[in-house]
Order: structure tokens, then sequence, then C-alpha cells
């Protein structure tokens, strides 16, 4: 005879639910699509532009020199120091910018995007603070 242990019907049903129909596998959603690099926001507002442009922007270069064909417009902030170098198209025509070069008013390296935001907020003009109109004196009328 054999015997039925209480535990069977439960080791049946077991391996019964292991062979029925699985649920669907849980997708998660793909990442997403990695964009393209972007140019660095403000290296567009310098490159490309000519001395004109520049001195609009930050107003009148810290320093200038001319060698050659080449320029070098130097401009500055309590921040940082910003070196423009500006050389005629291969056709010719007003030299642009083709390089800049930026730094700490010490010599350290200073993000270049930054540098140029410092300086062109530098270069607004300062408004002057809005103040109201002098209080008359209370109580007192001319006649």
């Amino acid at each position: 005879m054999q015997r039925f242990h209480p535990a069977s019907p439960l080791l049946l049903v077991l391996a019964l639910a292991a062979c029925g129909p699985t649920a669907p596998p849980v997708s998660t959603p793909p990442p997403p699509p990695l964009r393209p690099a972007a140019p660095a926001l403000g290296l567009d507002r310098v490159m490309g532009q000519t001395a004109p442009t520049l001195t609009t922007l930050f107003g009148p270069a810290a320093l200038d020199i001319r060698e050659g064909s080449g320029r070098k417009l130097q401009y500055r902030s309590p921040a940082c120091v910003l070196d423009t170098y500006l050389y005629p198209p291969a056709g010719g025509g007003e030299p642009k910018v083709t390089w800049i070069d930026t730094r700490t008013p010490t010599g350290a390296d200073f993000d270049r995007a930054s540098c140029i935001a410092s300086l062109a907020r530098t270069a607004e003009p300062v408004r002057p603070p809005r103040t109201a109109p002098a209080a008359g004196r209370l109580g007192r009328q001319r006649r």
C-alpha cells in the first residue's frame, strides 16, 4: 500500500505551475538616444566673428597686437582673460576669430564658455539704480 503524503498535492501544483504560461517579460523602455554634442554655449558668440563685433560684445580690447596678417585681441575680467586670434579668410576679406585661449588672471586654465559669458556680462552697460523721487515735507504746503 502506498502512503499519501500531505505535501504531495502542493508539490504537484507547484510543478504544474512551472509548466504553465508565463507572464510576458517586463520590458524597460530603451534609454533616450544620445544627443550629438552641441557646441559649447557662448563659443559661437566669438568664433568666426570680426574685431568690430568683438568690440560690440566686450567693449574695447585690453590688448591689440598685430603680427603679419594676424591679430590678437585680449579681453579681461576679474574672473578670466580671453585671447582671440583673428586671421583673414583664405579668399581674403576681414580677419575673423579662428582660435581662442582662456585663463584666469594668474594663468590657470579657465572654461572658455564661462569666460565669454563673464566678459559679456561685464561689458553690458550698468544701469543706474532706480530711486524714488524725494518726498517733500509733509504738512507744509506753499500757498
